[in-house]
């Protein structure tokens, strides 16, 4: 079975060692391990992929409360083979219901086999797209939309999600966020085609440079920025030349960017791909 161990906390001395001991001890093979110190911010972060025989992973998580109430430190063990018929999703919002709509009717209509366990927005503005399809709802934006990270990291843990997806969600989530979530749990949709248009406004860069194609990017989400290629799908659409930036901009939110994360989002729940050492590979069995 295949194991996510990650662990997020105060800096100190010897954090890793009794999580690295205990799952060698047990038989576990450890596939890949990431470590973060930061001394100004003295914040430790640590993942860890693991495979261990699915019989262990009751005493591993045992393990794990354990030594984070030790060491004081955010532990959490996931599998995406727990729930692999139907993972449970968080679908995080802002404003656009464009994405957020597409991804829970693809739900609703077997498009994908998943789960919408929750609805978190920093602004209120999709509530009402939550209740449409009966899903928990929760606002964690103060009046200008500053979110509440501490909250929206409880809501994840008390719907047992195994997926994050920014279906434009337009805030950045802190590198603790990131770390308490990695190995390719969180997803992103980025309503440009990256490398080439990262930033808030892609579709006003893309038509400063004349393109006449546009499109969207559905990506993995990992704490560190410029860490390597974590595309997952993307999708483009193309536009005669002289087409105003409005039916641009138009095109792309109502059809191009619901489609790229659909599928993005449907590629990853149906574990045809995954995230390993900051890379998309082909899931193998």
């Amino acid at each position: 079975m295949k194991v996510i161990v990650t662990a997020v906390g105060p800096d100190n001395r010897g954090l890793a060692d009794p999580i690295v001991h205990y799952v060698t001890g047990h038989g576990a093979n450890i596939a890949e391990i990431q470590m973060y110190d930061h001394d100004e911010e003295r914040v430790f972060a640590m993942m860890m992929r693991i495979e261990l025989e699915p019989s262990e992973l009751p005493s591993l998580r045992a393990a794990m409360e354990e030594i984070g109430a030790q060491k004081q430190l955010s532990i959490r063990v996931w599998s995406p083979q727990e729930r692999e018929r139907c993972p449970r999703l968080a679908v995080c919002v802002t404003s656009r219901p464009e994405t957020p709509l597409a991804l829970l009717r693809a739900i609703r209509d077997g498009v994908m086999r998943a789960e919408a366990a929750v609805v978190i927005g920093n602004r209120a503005s999709c509530r009402s797209l939550a209740e449409q399809f009966q899903v928990p709802w929760f606002d964690v934006g103060d009046e200008k939309g500053v979110p509440d990270n501490d909250r929206f990291v409880e809501l994840l843990d008390q719907h047992g999600v195994d997926y994050i997806v920014l279906a434009r969600y337009m805030r950045i989530l802190p590198p603790s966020v990131c770390w308490k979530f990695a190995g390719g749990r969180i997803l992103n949709l980025h309503h440009g085609l990256l490398p080439s248009f990262p930033g808030a406004r892609p579709y006003q860069d893309a038509y400063a440079a004349r393109m006449l194609t546009y499109g969207a990017t559905c990506h993995f989400i990992v704490p560190e920025l410029d860490a390597g290629n974590q595309i997952v799908y993307q999708s483009t659409f193309t536009v005669p030349p002289g087409m105003p930036l409005e039916e641009i901009v138009r095109r792309g939110q109502e059809d191009n960017e619901p489609h790229c994360l659909v599928e993005g989002v449907r590629r990853v729940v149906a574990r045809e791909v995954e995230l390993h050492f900051h890379r998309v590979v082909r899931v193998r069995e």
